[in-house]
């Protein structure tokens, strides 16, 4: 006779689904805070390698070079990928209490409505403007409203903090509170640093190694503005 599990009555069958439930999906750590669904982490590594990694010689906006440019876009509003993001970027802020989601358009859009959008809590989104509107309501800030309110700024890239930071600046001038920063992939190039010099934590879901990358190489091309 098979031995009982702990809460058995003899004789009695596990109802449907009952099994699943006590199986959970092995996990890992993440760079900092809460640990990762592994599966949902190598899936979307997968699908970042195969659909953004293209290889080239490119100047990114900050003015370094590489060799190859994550298109992170073409992961985040992919049918697959946009619901793992979802799903990882609240598992990786799980310890951080906010009400909404968003940052600087447009890489940070389809990763804020992934946020909204998964299992979990409601969470509503918003959009920073890269300039203010000109005419109708003449916002920066667009979506939810975020005076008053703990919000997560996210982004879908990151290589010097700066975008990001913008939609942080945008949000505290409107009275909100940025708990925090998270992105998709982390490009280590300096993001962490200058984030984390405005006394904000920052977390990333991937990093280049990740993906099979190296760091950008350091340039004295002038950025792109």
């Amino acid at each position: 006779m098979a031995a009982l599990r702990s809460g058995e009555q003899p004789g009695r069958q596990p109802r449907l689904g009952e099994d699943a439930r006590r199986v959970r999906p092995r996990e890992e750590a993440g760079p900092t805070g809460p640990r990762l669904a592994a599966a949902d982490r190598d899936e979307l590594a997968e699908l970042v390698r195969r659909l953004s990694v293209v290889r080239g010689r490119f100047i990114l906006s900050s003015g370094q070079r590489a060799d190859y440019y994550v298109d992170v876009r073409r992961a985040t509003l992919h049918h697959r990928a946009a619901p793992l993001i979802g799903r990882l970027i609240r598992q990786l802020t799980d310890d951080w209490d906010y009400a909404a989601v968003g940052g600087l358009t447009l890489g940070a859009d389809p990763v804020a409505v992934a946020v909204m959008h998964a299992p979990g809590r409601p969470i509503d989104a918003f959009v920073v403007r890269k300039s203010v509107k000109t005419h109708g309501m003449q916002r920066l800030i667009e979506g939810a409203e975020v005076t008053g309110r703990r919000v997560l700024v996210v982004d879908d890239t990151s290589t010097t903090g700066a975008s990001a930071l913008q939609a942080v600046r945008a949000v505290r001038e409107a009275g909100g509170e940025v708990v925090g920063v998270a992105t998709v992939v982390d490009r280590d190039t300096g993001a962490a640093a200058a984030i984390q010099a405005e006394g904000l934590a920052y977390r990333s879901v991937l990093g280049l190694a990740d993906l099979g990358l190296t760091a950008a190489e350091p340039s004295h091309t002038p950025p792109i503005r």
